[in-house]
């Protein structure tokens, strides 16, 4: 019997982490990195410290770098922001650094990204990897965290580097953007952001997950991908298909630019604004979307 692969994840309380396993859990053995160890498969990391269990790379084939605090929970301080950038960037580091001091090479290292690669803005056009990164906080951000995950390849530590420029995702989360429309509209509160004009770049939890997996499991598969779902829809569109799943009525006037600046200040630019980004490349690679638009998306969360 062949001995299944090792996956070292990191942001394992995370959502997608927590879907992703689901999906890899019956073909390869699955170890996480945390703050604080509560199973077996789990080993203790802090990243203000650069410190970790190293035993969590014993025998490792590959690594999903997931790990990153939340960019819309909290106003971006100066302070916010550099948690941000150093959960997403210095755990990268320290993870390169602890793999290059063992003088060990992995199979793989694939990395969430964001669609904020490409700026937070609402234009005509419809990004492609082969776009230059924005000129704004999430574009530098994304730029940082890719350009960390890149370090394995340059420096001889992962034999690929996989690269995932996420979208708004949607799920049953809490916390999530779905929930939160979903409540405003149930409680006859929904309204549009703004002008409404401005695009969600979106994906299903469970197809970001499977780009994942597809991303693992594909070993020809290198270098960056936009994981959003092919079509497009505005935050108008997407109020409106909530409502109607839920049969409730909008009444409410849109609500001000100015009013949401103020209420959470710049983290407002992922409210007001958005592009429309291409999926075509993933595609192309063969990946076949389960949720390809947003009635059947909505059908399964809703």
């Amino acid at each position: 019997m062949n001995q299944k692969e090792i996956v070292l994840i990191t942001g394992a309380h995370g959502v997608v982490a927590q879907q992703l396993s689901s999906l890899l859990e019956n073909n390869y053995s699955l170890r996480y990195l945390t703050r604080n160890k509560t199973k077996s498969n789990e080993f203790e990391w802090n990243i203000e410290k650069q410190s970790m269990d190293t035993s969590a790379l014993d025998q490792v084939d590959h690594v999903i770098h997931l790990a990153g605090a939340g960019i819309s929970d909290k106003r971006w301080t100066v302070e916010r922001k550099k948690v941000i950038l150093s959960s997403r960037i210095d755990s990268a580091r320290l993870l390169l650094k602890k793999i290059i001091d063992r003088k060990q090479t992995i199979s793989s290292f694939i990395s969430g990204s964001a669609s904020g690669y490409y700026g937070t803005k609402t234009t005509d056009k419809i990004y492609t990897e082969s776009d230059p990164k924005g000129d704004d906080f999430l574009s530098d951000i994304c730029y940082q965290w890719e350009m960390a995950a890149d370090d394995f390849y340059s420096h001889g530590v992962a034999k690929r580097v996989v690269k995932i420029r996420t979208g708004i995702t949607l799920s049953k989360n809490k916390k999530g953007v779905l929930e939160i429309i979903k409540k405003t509209v149930k409680y006859y509160l929904g309204a549009n952001l703004g002008t409404g004009k401005q695009y969600i770049p979106w994906i299903h939890l469970q197809d970001l997950c499977s780009i994942f997996k597809y991303a693992l499991v594909n070993e020809n598969l290198q270098g960056t991908f936009n994981a959003v779902a092919p079509s497009y829809i505005t935050n108008k569109e997407l109020t409106r298909a909530i409502a109607k799943k839920l049969d409730k009525p909008l009444f409410l006037p849109n609500i001000p630019g100015f009013l949401l600046q103020l209420l959470f200040g710049e983290v407002s630019c992922l409210l007001l604004e958005g592009s429309r980004i291409s999926s075509e490349k993933i595609r192309n690679a063969g990946f076949v979307f389960s949720y390809p638009d947003l009635s059947s998306s909505l059908d399964s969360l809703l």
